[in-house]
């Protein structure tokens, strides 16, 4: 697939954008106009967003990953805007507005607040606003995205973007009544966004007679109207009716409350925005982690959420084929800090990094604050760029007829979901080529029900997959065997069933019904030895092009969810870190490869009773 076409604006940065990086995030902007005055001339914000863009997209700017493809959507989604069938489009004046008005106001902290500076986005600061606030809806010209997540390295200026970002929805979008909160789990976090919001006004005069706003001590009021911008600690009552709520250092959160209650209060707002602004940290079982697992399988392609924008600044963690970035390399510092140069003084950094590595104490502290990555956290078991390029929309199991197959079945109890895998060999020049299809299954109960709310996590897909064709509810509470196994004879009638792979663990009845269809029925105990064969060779034939699916969403998902679980030094199997992170179906897959190696010496399916 070819690389997207360029905005004109960001091909004419091409050349600006590889000569000089600099000018494209790692330096300060040009500019330099006191409080209350506008800048000298005025900045080509267009021209230096296009030219972020460029510089990511060729490299001129190291990022990682998720930056990349965060830049990678809004250079695709500007290619789509003009089809019919697109539901949005990029406002470049609506985007340009919300810049030029923070640019209009005051540092509030430093040595730019001592000379009564004004802010100056960087190229990154940039793409991000103009991002949040340019996409709009075709329909009614309302922001698309109502939901922002931006994680990045300390010291690189997310509260006072976040503190003007709210004085602009306070004062300029056009929401009568509009209830500005900066949330946090302690009043002085709070105040970190909430503190320079108040200066920045205090400092302005003419944003204070513009819009008649009054400055307090624990509020800001826009008297017209009785818009306020305010600080809450924890959770909030029910009263809320946010037209914005920004949760600071998310991570700090023990609970998903203060977000959840704040989103709940939207619904009655036009164009809302739920901004969360965080560095990543060491808890796997906050509510951030949750968040940044979304953020990842959204900007991955796994998960479909076009309301929901997301950035994250840090350097590549490994995965189960790949080292990742040396975090004690200072040419990687970048990655994560964006503001590099800027904010996020680059000696400072570099010292912190030295004493990280003679120090093994500070090491957590170093990466989680300034290489902005999840410690403690498990390796991604499947590298999901490869998973996409192994996925092919037009595969139908239907080329596949008369032809000998693997089915695995990883049953299920009614939380999990059942999966019914078929997997087709093919050799081809010598090698193993395995074409994967599956159908996959989960009681009606589960997917409608109130469930606790850790179940209730995955619901909105599962109804969304059920309506697509790829998820089937069986009636009741559990789930019906029965459907599983009528299912699996039609499927058998129409290809050659080398075996029937199946764990004892729940299946047992249902094997013996399906041998007394004449089908060979093999045992496989999911223990360590057997799984890591079948997930060795899984991430082996994705690796060397040799893993072929048809792009099952489902599938997907539960291939985004498996990390490795090291057994032994070079064996590793497939795991979760949560109960609701699904991964029923790449078990079944690993089942299938399991055997179809097992008899590798002798004939691609000699049957083996394990």
């Amino acid at each position: 697939m070819g690389r997207p076409k360029l905005d004109p604006a960001l091909a004419e940065a091409r050349g600006a954008s590889k000569k000089h990086p600099e000018r494209y995030g790692l330096k300060r902007g040009a500019g330099n106009a006191k409080a209350g005055q506008e800048p000298a001339a005025p900045r080509d914000h267009r021209k230096l967003v296009a030219g972020y863009v460029e510089a990511v997209l060729s490299g001129a700017i190291p990022t990682g990953k998720y930056t990349r493809l965060a830049v990678e959507r809004h250079q695709r989604d500007l290619t789509h805007e003009r089809e019919p069938d697109f539901p949005y489009r990029f406002d470049w004046e609506r985007a340009g507005k919300v810049l030029r008005f923070i640019e209009k106001l005051p540092h509030v902290k430093g040595r730019w607040a001592a000379r009564r500076e004004l802010l100056v986005l960087g190229a990154w600061q940039c793409f991000i606003v103009a991002t949040i606030f340019g996409w709009v809806t075709k329909r009614d010209g309302f922001r698309r995205f109502t939901e922002a997540y931006i994680s990045v390295g300390r010291k690189n200026g997310k509260s006072p973007l976040a503190a003007a970002i709210g004085l602009y929805m306070m004062t300029e979008d056009g929401e009568f009544g509009a209830e500005i909160y900066a949330g946090a789990t302690s009043e002085k976090q709070a105040h970190e966004v909430f503190t320079p919001a108040r200066l920045m006004v205090q400092k302005s005069p003419w944003l204070q007679q513009q819009h008649g706003l009054e400055v307090w001590s624990k509020s800001i009021v826009k008297t017209e109207d009785n818009s306020r911008f305010w600080p809450v600690i924890g959770k909030p009552g029910d009263g809320p009716a946010p037209s914005c709520a920004i949760a600071d250092e998310f991570h700090e959160h023990l609970s998903s409350d203060q977000v959840d209650t704040m989103q709940t209060g939207m619904v009655g707002r036009q164009q809302p925005l739920m901004l969360i602004i965080t560095t990543r940290g060491t808890n796997l079982a906050s509510p951030c982690y949750d968040k940044d697992a979304e953020a990842r399988k959204v900007l991955d392609g796994v998960q479909d959420n076009e309301k929901f924008f997301a950035v994250i600044y840090s350097i590549d963690e490994p995965t189960q084929d790949a080292p990742g970035d040396d975090w004690a390399d200072p040419k990687v510092l970048v990655k994560a800090n964006p503001n590099i140069g800027v904010s996020a003084d680059r000696e400072f950094l570099e010292a912190q990094q030295r004493q990280a590595t003679l120090n093994p104490t500070y090491q957590n502290r170093f990466k989680t604050k300034h290489a902005n990555v999840w410690c403690n956290a498990s390796v991604a078991g499947i590298n999901m760029h490869l998973w996409k390029l192994a996925g092919d929309a037009g595969l139908s199991i239907d080329e596949f007829k008369g032809q000998p197959a693997l089915f695995a079945l990883d049953l299920a109890s009614k939380l999990d979901v059942c999966a019914f895998v078929q997997v087709f060999v093919k050799m081809l020049n010598g090698l193993r080529h395995y074409y994967v299809f599956g159908r996959y299954y989960l009681p009606e109960d589960t997917i409608h029900k109130d469930l606790v709310a850790s179940d209730r996590a995955n619901q909105d897909a599962y109804k969304k997959w059920v309506v697509q064709g790829f998820l089937n509810a069986t009636d009741g509470a559990e789930l019906d065997f029965d459907q599983v196994k009528d299912d699996l004879l039609a499927l058998k009638s129409v290809v050659q069933v080398k075996e029937i792979i199946y764990d004892p663990w729940r299946a047992t009845q249902l094997a013996h019904q399906l041998a007394a269809s004449g089908a060979t029925c093999v045992e496989f105990p999911q223990g360590a030895q057997n799984m890591a064969a079948g997930f060795d060779e899984l991430n082996a034939a994705l690796a060397a092009g040799r893993f072929h699916h048809d792009g099952n969403p489902v599938l997907a998902w539960m291939a985004a969810n498996t990390i490795a679980k090291s057994i032994i030094k070079g064996l590793s199997v497939p795991s979760k870190d949560k109960p609701a992170n699904k991964i029923d179906g790449i078990v079944a897959v690993c089942m299938g490869l399991s055997r179809a190696i097992a008899g590798q010496q002798e004939t691609p399916y000699q049957v083996m009773i394990l």
